[in-house]
């Protein structure tokens, strides 16, 4: 692990990347277990801290697809480029037709590929399905959003990938974080970024206050070291679930900014807080 900080091809509202330093600083594990993530999102918290065994899991089976492709090289940096280089040229020709059009097709076909342009061209960098499982986040209004240089940074994250994966025993799976949680041994160390309650909840499924209690409790039950990543407060509220249920574990905490919001008046600093079990 070096100091540069690895960024995912994938993009997500609330991405840890600017916490990297954070993070990376106050996990201490034993190399010789396993690095565990229940939610992996975008994967660029594994990524940076490069274990040598990880056991990385979501229930987005779009990403899990993705970095499964890039694991096994069925997809590479050059396919990733024929693909966004074609219908990138295609979206400049049509606009927001064929960005819907390429939308409709992946609620079909489920193609990583797909998935991967639609989220290099959608609006704010979201990850959103309705209830119906349908991938419904609108057009970033950019025909010309595939640039020689943007596809070029996004083939070269691909690659970053690929090779930040040889030769490591990952493995990625689509599964339930309750499933991920039976893998655990004392040895092993469980980084949790769920989805914030009281947020919109729509990456993938709902995420109700019963089940962030329910991942609570089974932080606390399993014998592995835990680290959750979790906003504390901002100027208008706090987290009063994090402090009723993770008040025991030790906190870190780092002010931080996040890109969420349609309008820059509805985005807040607030702080971030690192709460390890041990």
């Amino acid at each position: 692990m070096n100091d540069k900080i690895l960024v995912p091809p994938i993009k997500c509202q609330g991405i840890k990347t600017k916490l990297i330093p954070f993070i990376r600083k106050n996990v201490n594990r034993d190399s010789k277990g396993i690095w565990i993530e229940p939610f992996v999102g975008t994967g660029v918290v594994a990524l940076n801290i490069a274990p040598s065994k990880a056991i990385l899991t979501d229930k987005n089976r779009y990403i899990i697809k993705l970095y499964q492709g890039i694991q096994n090289k069925s997809i590479t940096s050059q396919s990733v480029r024929c693909f966004l280089e074609y219908h990138g040229k295609e979206l400049e020709r049509f606009g927001g037709e064929y960005y819907i059009q390429m939308r409709n097709e992946f609620n079909k076909n489920g193609d990583p590929l797909y998935f991967l342009f639609l989220n290099r061209s959608d609006f704010n960098g979201m990850i959103r399905f309705n209830r119906c499982g349908q991938f419904n986040v609108p057009f970033c209004q950019k025909p010309n959003r595939f640039s020689k240089a943007y596809i070029t940074k996004i083939c070269n994250q691909v690659d970053m990938m690929e090779k930040a994966m040889d030769g490591k025993d990952w493995k990625f799976e689509c599964c339930s974080w309750q499933k991920t949680f039976a893998y655990a041994s004392a040895n092993d160390y469980i980084y949790l970024d769920p989805p914030y309650i009281g947020r919109d909840t729509s990456y993938v499924g709902e995420w109700p206050e019963e089940e962030a209690i329910a991942l609570a409790e089974y932080a606390h039950e399993t014998p592995a070291n835990v680290c959750l990543s979790m906003w504390k407060e901002n100027e208008f509220r706090k987290n009063d679930h994090l402090f009723q249920y993770w008040s025991d574990f030790t906190w870190y905490e780092q002010n931080h900014f996040y890109h969420i919001g349609a309008k820059e008046a509805n985005r807040h600093p607030m702080i971030e807080v690192l709460a390890i079990k041990r």
